[in-house]
């Protein structure tokens, strides 16, 4: 039986990431929740608004299950809270992963909540295997 696999999608991913994170066999393997946390702008946040950051992370976990699932790979997609950290810990809840792949914006790209995300996973889950790759926007 495949491991489990967590992924943090911050824009739509395909099976490819998947593969470059984890490795070939890993990937094709495993069981994947795509989780995408519904990043939202420091003026939207301020003023409560996560309507648009909702809709947008439900289109990136819809996005990314399908082509995944289009190219081989098990996996399912979920929307979570904001701070990428609890989207996290929210998910471990109900899928008991053994991995966690973080797939963030590049450098300038980064929204704001994903400052830091990738040092802050690794130290907080230390006990399961944490890959990060950068996508571009």
């Amino acid at each position: 039986m495949g491991k489990k696999i967590i992924a943090l999608a911050a824009e739509p991913i395909s099976a490819d990431v998947l593969r470059a994170a984890v490795g070939k066999q890993y990937a094709e393997d495993a069981k994947v929740l795509v989780v995408a946390p519904a990043l939202n702008s420091k003026m939207r946040f301020l003023m409560s608004d996560p309507d648009q950051a909702i809709d947008r992370a439900q289109e990136v976990a819809d996005e990314s299950a399908e082509r995944m699932v289009d190219e081989g790979i098990d996996a399912l997609g979920d929307t979570g809270e904001g701070d990428p950290i609890q989207a996290i810990e929210d998910a471990l809840v109900t899928f008991d992963a053994d991995a966690i792949v973080l797939c963030t914006h590049r450098g300038g790209e980064k929204n704001w909540q994903e400052e830091g995300v990738v040092d802050e996973v690794r130290e907080r889950f230390p006990d399961r295997e944490v890959s990060h790759f950068e996508i571009e926007a």
